[in-house]
């Protein structure tokens, strides 16, 4: 059974973590709206990343019946 353990996997978690950050690193201690933006575009840039390199080779391979 595969839990996502797979390098696009980790490679949109990082992405997607590293885009909070610098979203929440934006809004301290007054917001910044471009660092915010940058956030934002990293978080959200997480999901068709993770999906563009499953779909070149660097996902994981499902599991038959499941």
């Amino acid at each position: 059974m595969s839990h996502g353990s797979s390098p696009a996997a980790w490679t949109a978690v990082l992405v997607s973590l590293a885009g909070f950050l610098v979203g929440g690193i934006g809004l301290i201690p007054e917001p910044n709206w471009v660092v915010f933006s940058i956030g934002v575009v990293l978080a959200v840039g997480a999901l068709p990343l993770g999906k563009v390199m499953s779909l070149a080779g660097f996902g994981s391979d499902r599991v038959k019946g499941h």
